[in-house]
């Protein structure tokens, strides 16, 4: 084990947290649950977030406030006598995948709890709860202010938007001194890649027509089938492991026309963006090619037009397993009977690795499985103990440098 997680669980403190986290587990899960219940579509987290910021202040929080782009956020500093160094953020995100009229009732069978979001990021926003409440009443040593969010956008074709936020230029994350994401459940993973993506929609146009009286109308459909076939073609890269994957597609208003316009969307994932880079050239010339082949072949009643747009671009990144914070999660991930896994992953850590401040996401304890479906399900098999990892991560790491 790490010294310095030893030597913090040597101080009195912390025994006072451990049994704290005990006591307090049921209302951690029972706020899991609660929180998982407030629908919480990306672009639509208001209520979760207001509630989410009612519960900071119960755990003892100041300035707690909701940001322009509607992040909650919330304070734990040392003695105000003391020099402010630079923050150490701890996240979970609002946001969920399901639209806004999925049934968010959780129900329980067994010893496991099932709903939509219950581990991603339910488990994840009950745990920074937890954490917020085991500092203010153990009140553990701090060697520098915490910071702790709640985020919106994390998921889909949120793209990030609410941690983009918190680091902008001048934001109160901008100079962080490490950042720490508490995403889903689980004791083992610490991911310390920052999987990248790309998101395309590939829309084409065209005068459309009959089926059979305008037969021989250059085809917006056939044009991105014929795109479509030439990106599954492309050659990916196997090492950083790149994927490319066709999502949704959509046109037409008839079988029996020739629709006017139709779309498709593809995501690219690499943890290298020059091969992001790469694809997103391929694509764009697959894209023109196809295109320029059915309008030669075609007739003379007009021609497809092409639009290429990016509709999500999340940076990649690594944190170096010589940071602080990797190290800190490692031995806390050991401290509490787990062996530790590093792994890559797209999380809210993404924005702040690309930006070079060094950050890990992990989960927060029990077990879960069925995640961005609505039976979706987790688990309070070591639960308290995810907490504890958090607590003894965040202690370790903020009292480097």
């Amino acid at each position: 084990m790490d010294g310095r997680i030893r030597a913090l669980l040597e101080r009195p403190a912390l025994a006072r947290a451990r049994s704290f986290l005990l006591e307090d587990d049921a209302r951690t899960l029972a706020q899991q649950r609660e929180l998982t219940e407030i629908a919480a579509p990306s672009f639509g987290e208001a209520a979760r977030g207001a509630r989410f910021a009612e519960l900071m202040k119960e755990a003892g929080l100041e300035d707690v406030e909701k940001d322009a782009e509607g992040n909650v956020l919330g304070w734990l500093r040392r003695r105000a006598t003391d020099v402010q160094g630079a923050p150490l953020v701890v996240s979970a995100h609002l946001d969920t995948i399901f639209p806004p009229d999925t049934d968010v009732r959780v129900r329980q069978e067994g010893d496991r709890l099932i709903g939509p979001g219950i581990s991603d990021d339910g488990r994840g926003l009950a745990a920074l709860l937890g954490l917020a409440r085991v500092l203010r009443t153990t009140r553990p040593p701090l060697a520098r202010p915490l910071l702790l969010v709640a985020t919106v956008g994390e998921e889909g074709e949120g793209d990030l938007r609410g941690v983009r936020h918190l680091f902008r230029q001048r934001g109160p994350a901008r100079g962080a001194h490490a950042f720490l994401s508490l995403d889903g459940a689980g004791l083992s993973r610490v991911v310390t890649g920052g999987l990248g993506s790309r998101r395309f929609r590939v829309s084409a146009s065209g005068p459309g027509g009959h089926s059979w009286v305008d037969w021989g109308t250059p085809n917006p459909i056939h044009a991105l089938g014929h795109a479509i076939a030439a990106f599954t073609e492309l050659p990916l890269c196997e090492e950083p492991r790149t994927t490319l994957s066709v999502g949704r597609w959509s046109g037409g208003t008839s079988v029996n026309a020739i629709p006017q316009e139709a779309w498709v969307e593809l995501e690219v994932r690499s943890e290298s963006l020059l091969e992001l880079d790469r694809l997103d050239a391929e694509i764009r010339s697959g894209a023109e090619a196809a295109i320029t082949a059915v309008n030669r072949s075609a007739n003379r009643r007009g021609r497809v037009v092409l639009a290429v747009d990016v509709i999500g671009d999340r940076p990649a990144g690594r944190t170096d397993a010589s940071e602080e914070i990797v190290r800190a999660a490692l031995a806390a991930t050991r401290a509490v009977g787990a062996a530790p896994e590093l792994a890559v992953s797209s999380t809210d850590a993404n924005i702040p690795m690309s930006l070079g401040i060094p950050a890990v996401t992990m989960g927060a304890g029990g077990e879960a499985g069925l995640a961005h479906t609505t039976d979706e399900w987790y688990r309070n098999d070591a639960g308290p103990e995810g907490v504890l990892r958090a607590l003894l991560t965040v202690l370790a790491a903020a009292d480097s440098g």
